[in-house]
């Protein structure tokens, strides 16, 4: 859950948090951090009262009918195949990085090796994705540990109060941290590993715990690189680290973004694999070819912008998403509906926003 969480997207949020104000950025974590926990214990519930073996699209087949669950698999198959392209995208330039130096070779062929070697392990399932998302997850604390004591002599308090943005930027955190916290895609993953040890009554406190923490590790993160960057804070975190800092923890940088990226990578792609092959009852090896010849393809036809694909994703997709569940809550609890309405005003505020930015 946690691996799922705790994703490429955090290093944008320092740059978001620059651009809008420290302040206002909090407020976004604690606004949004409290309805993405209330959608996540929605789905709980929903996973907890649904048979085993569905993913978002099965859901709403049972709970809205056929209507919703076509909208859920157009949603959840462009969502995921987008965000595998910008792991393909991101994931490889760090193992260009982090190996380049070393193996030497164009770029491009990192950018595959990262995405085979993911493809594999997607390949052998859900046993052998929750031991490496942990040995990642441990290596990740460690080298979060090592960034910070590196940086320490560069901190500044003063950094803490920059503010290059203006007031269009009051809505920028919208789709960043909403999909910095978004993991629904999990919550179904996780009770199906609980079940197998008959303890899905830790459903709730499992998705809970890994939330706080994964909260409390982008507010850390962001405190520890604005106050290092200040106003020269990148678009990529590690990129303006590096110039702070300087390039002798360079490769220590990029193998920090290579673990985090890398342990998504890996859920992600587990999870469409199973939204193919459980909701739309592709075979299990076909559904598995897909999500390891389709990303690719898209890479070589274009589309190579990974900050366009996570607005997308973060901002209507997952707007989508959240809709769907507060809808299918309203079924099971008719009782609680007056609970629906607010939450629902503001995934689809965040959506019209998104789209208006996009095209404007």
């Amino acid at each position: 859950m946690l691996g799922t969480i705790i994703g490429i997207g955090i290093f944008g949020l320092p740059y978001v948090a620059v651009k809008a104000g420290l302040p206002l950025m909090f407020l976004y974590f604690v606004v949004l951090g409290s309805l993405v926990g209330v959608v996540h214990l929605m789905f709980c519930e929903l996973s907890l009262n649904t048979p085993d073996y569905k993913r978002l699209p099965g859901f709403c087949r049972i709970y809205l009918g056929e209507w919703a669950r076509s909208l859920a698999v157009v949603s959840n198959i462009i969502g995921f195949f987008g965000i595998l392209v910008a792991f393909m995208i991101v994931g490889g330039e760090f193992l260009y990085e982090f190996a380049g130096p070393l193996f030497q070779g164009p770029a491009v062929l990192y950018n595959y090796a990262y995405f085979f070697a993911g493809a594999i392990l997607i390949f052998f399932g859900i046993n052998i994705v929750s031991r490496v998302g942990f040995l990642g997850l441990a290596m990740f604390f460690i080298i979060f540990i090592a960034l910070a004591l590196k940086g320490m002599p560069f901190f500044e308090l003063s950094n803490l109060t920059t503010h290059i943005g203006g007031a269009g930027d009051i809505f920028l955190p919208y789709g960043a941290v909403l999909f910095s916290l978004w993991a629904s895609s999990s919550i179904p993953e996780v009770e199906e590993m609980l079940g197998r040890k008959e303890k899905k009554y830790l459903l709730k406190p499992v998705v809970m715990t890994a939330s706080i923490i994964a909260l409390v590790t982008y507010v850390l993160f962001i405190i520890m690189i604005v106050g290092i960057t200040g106003e020269k804070t990148a678009t990529s975190a590690l990129v303006g680290l590096k110039d702070a800092i300087g390039g002798s923890a360079a490769s220590l940088f990029f193998l920090f973004g290579l673990i985090i990226s890398f342990n998504s990578f890996i859920i992600v792609g587990l999870t469409l694999k199973k939204i193919l092959s459980y909701d739309l009852r592709i075979e299990k090896h076909a559904a598995w070819g897909l999500v390891a010849i389709v990303p690719p393809i898209l890479f070589m036809a274009g589309f190579k912008n990974f900050i366009d694909i996570f607005n997308l994703v973060g901002g209507v997709l997952l707007g989508i998403d959240g809709l769907l569940i507060l809808m299918m809550y309203k079924k099971l609890k008719p009782d609680r509906a007056l609970l629906i309405y607010p939450l629902a005003a503001i995934f689809i505020g965040g959506m019209a926003y998104e789209i208006i930015y996009y095209l404007l």
